[in-house]
């Protein structure tokens, strides 16, 4: 389970106390990238047999959230742009993977990453700005 705050125990994506939630789990190797695993199922999709676009995007979304929880801070998406490479049949296991680019001040730069384990393609990416909430 997740080391996680109470206001985050219901997230969609990572909460663990979400009936309806993916339950994803994440940690951080070496300081460095976020990762997670994740694979859609039948009630995930838009078109059938294909995950839907918005599911694809929370996870990469979370991943790179995640990568700024686990590293103690508490911030939030303030903007984030995402290029779909392919599409990603439902029922296949792909890879999350989350980095920071730069940080400025409150900004916090990322990257995300979905790739298919079964043929290790990009399926997409992010790139997003995340303001790190003030100190009281």
């Amino acid at each position: 389970m997740n080391d996680m705050t109470a206001d985050g125990r219901k997230c969609f994506v990572c909460g663990p106390t979400n009936d309806i939630g993916l339950k994803l789990i994440f940690r951080l190797d070496d300081d460095s990238v976020c990762r997670s695993e994740f694979t859609p199922d039948a009630l995930h999709c838009g078109w059938d047999g294909v995950t839907h676009g918005g599911i694809i995007f929370s996870v990469l979304d979370d991943v790179m959230a995640n990568w700024i929880h686990l590293n103690g801070m508490r911030g939030f998406t303030a903007k984030c742009d995402i290029r779909y490479k392919g599409s990603l049949p439902t029922g296949i296991k792909v890879k999350l993977e989350g980095h920071c680019v730069k940080q400025r001040g409150r900004l916090i730069v990322m990257l995300g990453k979905m790739i298919r384990t079964d043929t290790n393609e990009t399926v997409a990416e992010t790139e997003a700005s995340f303001m790190q909430e003030a100190k009281s």
